[in-house]
C-alpha cells in the first residue's frame, strides 16, 4: 500500500514537471513568433516607407531624371564619380578652356563613360535661341517667376564666418539641346586639411533637390590652389525646369584612410542666374556646419515712433532647416522660444507653436516688443529652438543671440546692425544655429 501511495506521489510529481516544461516551451515559441511577427511587420513597413520616398523623389525629379536600375551602379575611380548615364556626363577641359573657352574635343583617361564629345555638344553654328535674347527670353523669366521658397531655402547672403577659400566656376546654356553646362574651373586660399600643410581637393557636385545622382571631380594632390578645368553636362533639363533646381559646389579634402573632410560649399539658386550671358563665378566657400545643429530664418524691424507712439521691435521666425534630430526616430519636436534683455536681465518671454517630428519647420510667427530708441543697443534677444518632449525636460536644439555688440557671432551682429541702420524696413536673414 505504501509503495502504491509513492508511486501515485512521484507520477504526479512527474506530470506536474511535465506541465511546466511544455508551458515554458510553448511560451517561448510564441514568443519567438510575436517577435518574428513585429520584425517581419518592421521590414515591410520600412521596405514599403522606402518605396514610397523613391517614388516621391522619382516624382519630384520628372521622368527625365530617372536611371535604369543597371545603370545605377557607381564607381569611383581616383576620386571621380562615374554615372553610367545619357542625363549627367562629365568631360575634363583641356587647355582650350584658358584661350577660348570650349573645351577638347578628346577626353582623357578617368571621364565619365557617359561622357559626351564637345562636338555634339557645341553648336557648330549660332544658336539661334541666344541670337534673339531679349527681355522676354526664359532665362530672363526666371528673374521674374523665380520660386520664393527655394531661394529662401537655399541663398544665404552673410559673409562667411571663416576664410576658407573661393571657388571659381562658370554656366552656360545649350538651348536646342537643353542641356545646362557647368565648368569648374579653380579653387584659391583653401585650408590646409594635412599634417603636409596642403590638401587633396575635389568638388562634389550636385543638383538640388536630387541629391542621389551627383559627379565629383578628379583629386588634385599636395595643394591649396588646385586647378581642375573640367566641365560637366546635364541633358535633358527644359529652362523652366531649371528655375527649381539650386547648384551645389562642396569641396573635400581626399583621405586614403578616413573620412574626407569638407572644406566649404556653395548653393547657387539658378532661378537667379542669367544663362544667355554666359556667367563665370568667383564664390566664397562658406565653412560647413560643425555643430550641425541646423539654421533659422528670422526677420527684424525698428519703428522708431513719435512722442504718442512706443516704439515697436519685431522679431519673425520664419522657418528652420536642417535641424539636428533629438528623438529616436530621427526627427524633432521643434517650436522657438524668445527672450528680451537687457543686459543681463531677462525681461520678456514669447513661444511659437510646437511642430510634431519634422527637421523642416515653417513657423511664419511675429513677435513684437516695445523698446526705446535709447536702449536699442543695448538690448538684445536670445532666440532659442527647442525639442519639445512629453516625458522629461525639452532639449535645446540650438540658438542665436541677436545683439548690437555681442551677439552670437558676426551674422547675427551684422543683421541687428543693419536693422538699426536701416529703420522700418524688414531685414531677413539665415543665421546657423549654435549648441550653446
Amino acid at each position: 500500500m505504501i509503495d502504491n501511495r509513492d508511486y501515485f506521489f512521484d507520477l504526479q510529481l512527474m506530470m506536474q514537471k511535465r506541465d511546466v516544461v511544455l508551458t515554458a516551451v510553448f511560451s517561448s515559441l510564441a514568443a519567438l513568433i510575436l517577435i518574428g511577427g513585429i520584425g517581419a511587420a518592421c521590414y515591410f513597413f520600412h521596405k514599403r516607407r522606402r518605396k514610397r520616398e523613391d517614388d516621391d523623389e522619382e516624382a519630384m525629379d520628372g521622368p527625365s531624371a530617372k536611371i535604369e536600375a543597371t545603370t545605377e551602379k557607381k564607381s569611383k575611380l581616383n576620386g571621380f564619380l562615374s554615372l553610367k548615364t545619357p542625363l549627367i556626363s562629365t568631360k575634363t577641359l583641356g587647355a582650350q578652356l584658358e584661350t577660348t573657352g570650349s573645351p577638347q574635343a578628346k577626353s582623357p583617361a578617368g571621364s565619365s563613360s557617359g561622357a559626351i564629345p564637345a562636338e555634339a555638344r557645341t553648336p557648330t553654328a549660332p544658336n539661334k535661341a541666344l541670337q534673339n535674347v531679349k527681355g522676354d527670353h526664359p532665362s530672363m523669366q526666371f528673374l521674374q517667376n523665380r520660386s520664393v521658397s527655394l531661394v529662401d531655402m537655399y541663398i544665404d547672403n552673410s559673409e562667411p564666418s571663416e576664410n576658407v577659400g573661393q571657388i571659381h566656376f562658370s554656366l552656360e546654356y545649350d538651348f536646342q539641346n537643353t542641356t545646362l553646362i557647368l565648368r569648374i574651373i579653380q579653387g584659391k586660399e583653401l585650408p590646409a586639411k594635412d599634417l603636409s600643410g596642403t590638401s587633396d581637393p575635389y568638388v562634389r557636385v550636385t543638383l538640388l533637390p536630387d541629391k542621389k545622382h551627383r559627379l565629383e571631380t578628379k583629386i588634385k594632390r599636395r595643394t591649396l590652389n588646385p586647378r581642375w578645368n573640367e566641365t560637366f553636362y546635364f541633358e535633358g533639363f527644359p529652362i523652366q525646369k531649371l528655375q527649381s533646381r539650386v547648384l551645389h559646389l562642396h569641396v573635400f579634402d581626399y583621405d586614403r584612410f578616413s573620412r574626407d573632410d569638407s572644406i566649404g560649399e556653395v548653393f547657387l539658386p539658378l532661378c537667379q542666374v542669367d544663362l544667355s550671358e554666359k556667367p563665370s563665378f568667383w564664390k566664397a566657400l562658406k565653412p560647413p556646419a560643425k555643430d550641425k545643429c541646423g539654421e533659422l530664418l528670422t526677420s527684424l524691424c525698428y519703428h522708431p515712433r513719435d512722442l504718442s507712439e512706443k516704439p515697436i521691435l519685431t522679431l519673425s521666425l520664419l522657418k528652420a532647416r536642417n535641424l539636428k534630430a533629438k528623438d529616436i526616430n530621427g526627427k524633432s519636436d521643434p517650436y522657438v522660444k524668445v527672450w528680451l534683455q537687457f543686459g543681463d536681465k531677462r525681461i520678456e518671454k514669447r513661444k511659437t507653436a510646437i511642430f510634431k517630428c519634422t527637421l523642416n519647420p515653417v513657423f511664419n510667427e511675429t513677435f513684437s516688443f516695445n523698446v526705446p530708441w535709447e536702449k536699442i543697443r543695448e538690448c538684445s534677444l536670445d532666440v532659442m529652438v527647442m525639442d519639445f518632449d512629453n516625458i522629461g525636460r525639452n532639449e535645446l536644439i540650438g540658438r542665436i543671440l541677436l545683439a548690437g555688440k555681442n551677439g552670437s557671432g558676426a551674422t547675427e551682429t551684422k543683421h541687428w546692425q543693419d536693422m538699426i541702420t536701416k529703420p522700418r524696413q524688414t531685414i531677413v536673414q539665415w543665421h546657423r544655429l549654435k549648441p550653446e
